[in-house]
């Protein structure tokens, strides 16, 4: 089968890109030296860059996690431009089919089915969406937004600005322009490229699925720690509306940390949580479904499976039931009913469905490390 064009300017961007950081930052680190204030400026615009990418691009605009400040906004475009990933329009366009379709060869644009290869990098090499590359009809939304268009018309002129422009003035200011683009230039552009493609690539074959298996995405805490807390990628394909990526807070997730701060300064409203509920019966079905496979082999098979499925239910009725307190004490509580014998009631009745709760989370765990001792 003939293969697609090359798409000679992404080629070169790499290529050049690479062989700098490969070969002209050693050397120039070498022969010339480097000093604290371009460390400095490579290690911000490297966490300014990327977290345009994950707070900007992918949870702001792509899946509308959450709304912004026009500030906010214009400086995550620009910051986004600066990481030389296409424009706003574009890569959201291609995200959001990616989700639609993910793993399916024919539609998903870096499907990890094609390879680790492809998935990271090798989609871009190539025409392989030649026909549709200017079809954002999935995207109506971010073209009613005038920072999306405004970046997309612009696109060319903010990348030049910012990337060199930007560097060369720090680096004139610190007296070595060179040295600067180089190190804070191209040299952080090309780690910002690879650890965000890590998300399309590596989060597809590496690490843990605790929540579903309908797809290649994985959780894995240590991408976490290098793509700016996008490495839950199990939760986010199967929660891709929650603001967060790792849910819990020793999850390392400095995209959710920023998004969060933000809104205490009102810079950002509207931030969008999946229910507790849902993640932990997702959560529940797949272990549910992961003892079964476990267990399926055993002479015996037929009596701990029907085992396991009653405990199952018994757990999912159960936090059915914890949750619907939950909620109702909470709409109790917004009503202001302090003493009253209502909220007396509710109290009572809720703290007794999260101990059973508990107790049958204990029940259900103990299940779950017992079933591989039984294989």
């Amino acid at each position: 089968m003939k293969k697609p064009p090359l798409i000679l300017t992404n080629v070169l961007v790499f290529i050049i890109s690479g062989a700098i950081a490969f070969i002209g930052v050693p050397l120039w680190v070498a022969y010339q030296g480097i000093d604290w204030a371009e460390i400095g400026t490579a290690l911000f615009l490297f966490y300014f860059t990327g977290m345009s990418i994950t707070a900007g691009y992918h949870r702001l605009w792509s899946h509308k996690t959450y709304d912004a400040n026009p500030v906010v906004r214009v400086i995550l475009a620009i910051g986004g431009a600066m990481a030389l990933q296409n424009s706003i329009l574009h890569w959201s366009s291609d995200h959001r089919i990616h989700h639609r379709h993910v793993d399916d060869n024919d539609k998903d644009p870096y499907s990890a089915k094609k390879g680790l290869w492809f998935a990271h990098i090798g989609w871009m090499l190539r025409e392989y969406q030649a026909k549709r590359y200017d079809d954002y009809s999935n995207c109506r939304d971010l073209q009613k937004d005038p920072v999306v268009m405004w970046q997309h018309k612009y696109y060319l002129p903010i990348v030049l600005v910012a990337n060199f422009g930007i560097t060369g003035l720090l680096g004139w200011l610190n007296g070595d322009v060179l040295s600067m683009i180089l190190f804070a230039g191209v040299f952080r552009l090309f780690m910002v490229h690879h650890v965000t493609f890590f998300i399309n690539s590596l989060a597809h074959f590496w690490g843990s699925q605790p929540y579903t298996d309908k797809n290649t995405a994985r959780d894995n805490g240590i991408l976490a720690f290098f793509t700016f807390g996008e490495g839950y990628h199990n939760y986010h394909h199967i929660f891709e509306y929650d603001y967060r990526n790792g849910i819990y807070w020793w999850q390392f997730d400095p995209t959710k940390w920023l998004i969060r701060g933000l809104s205490y300064a009102g810079l950002t409203t509207n931030l969008r949580r999946v229910p507790e509920e849902r993640i932990e019966k997702a959560r529940a079905a797949m272990q549910l479904q992961q003892a079964n496979a476990r267990l399926a082999a055993l002479p015996d098979a037929d009596e701990l499976l029907q085992k396991v499925q009653a405990e199952y239910e018994l757990l999912v009725q159960k936090m059915s039931a914890y949750y619907a307190a939950k909620k109702r004490l909470m709409n109790v509580r917004k009503r202001c009913l302090k003493r009253s014998v209502e909220r007396l009631e509710i109290d009572f009745h809720y703290k007794e469905l999260k101990h059973a709760l508990a107790l049958q989370k204990e029940k259900w765990l103990q299940l779950q490390t017992l079933s591989p001792q039984l294989v």
